[in-house]
């Protein structure tokens, strides 16, 4: 367990009830991490986890609340003595282009993915000033790339990327690395609630569709997204910071 080792350090992981926020926080805690599990739907008796003889803490937690938010990493903090790893993986879509967008789409959107991330990152860099630690935010391709028809979500994934460079030079003196990752199409349980809704009958052609569109000829797995994340939260990329990372099965520089 010496290499990518997180023996010792603390994690919170935001949005970590599925998808790739439940993969980074079971292989975290695989790897040694005390987890706190922040996510709104710990609202609804979610429970802790247990994943390699390790429990990940679940707390409740409305991203979008700064005093709750707040009163979560204090709790953490009080609990472990330490604050060491922040993983920003909260967030929502939407879909639609800036027409079928309304200002309500565009403000909800604002305040769970910008918003609910700033909160996070501000009550945690108060107790990393004094020790460093790391901010890893979770991005998009589509701040980059703009996708089509997700004008609100392809906005709001371009603010992350400016979120983490800002705090990126703003803490380096502290000793808090900040970086961001920008993942492609990934196989989670909102792939499949999406294709129910939208395309009943039909879910096993239009996932093979979208799957299609990465140039690798799949999507992502949960688990290879937690494997980036692990390498830059780790002290081997000790030395990385201020970055935005793809992880896109070739999507952003061979889909031409």
């Amino acid at each position: 367990m010496s290499i990518f080792s997180l023996v010792g350090k603390t994690a919170l992981v935001t949005g970590g009830g599925s998808g790739i926020g439940k993969a980074i926080a079971e292989l975290f805690a695989s790897r040694g991490a005390e987890v706190y599990v922040l996510d709104i739907a710990s609202r609804n008796g979610s429970d802790a986890q247990t994943t390699a003889g390790r429990a990940i803490a679940s707390l409740s937690c409305d991203v979008t609340d700064g005093q709750e938010v707040e009163q979560a990493v204090k709790r953490v903090v009080e609990e472990t003595g330490r604050l060491d790893i922040v993983v920003n993986n909260a967030g929502i879509s939407h879909i639609g282009n800036i027409e079928q967008t309304t200002g309500a789409d565009l403000d909800r959107l604002y305040q769970i993915n910008v918003k609910g991330m700033f909160h996070v990152a501000k009550a945690a860099i108060t107790h990393m000033k004094a020790q460093g630690g790391v901010i890893l935010n979770l991005a998009s391709v589509a701040a980059t790339v703009g996708l089509a028809d997700r004008f609100a979500y392809s906005t709001g994934k371009g603010a992350v990327v400016a979120m983490t460079l800002s705090l990126a030079k703003d803490y380096l003196a502290h000793g808090i690395r900040c970086n961001c990752i920008s993942p492609g199409r990934v196989h989670t349980p909102f792939v499949d609630d999406y294709l129910k809704r939208n395309y009943p009958g039909k879910e096993q052609e239009m996932f093979a569709k979208l799957a299609a569109t990465q140039p690798i000829g799949r999507m992502a797995k949960p688990e290879e997204i937690a494997y980036m994340a692990l390498y830059l939260c780790s002290d081997e990329a000790s030395f990385l910071t201020g970055c935005d990372y793809p992880i896109d099965g070739g999507f952003t520089r061979l889909n031409t």
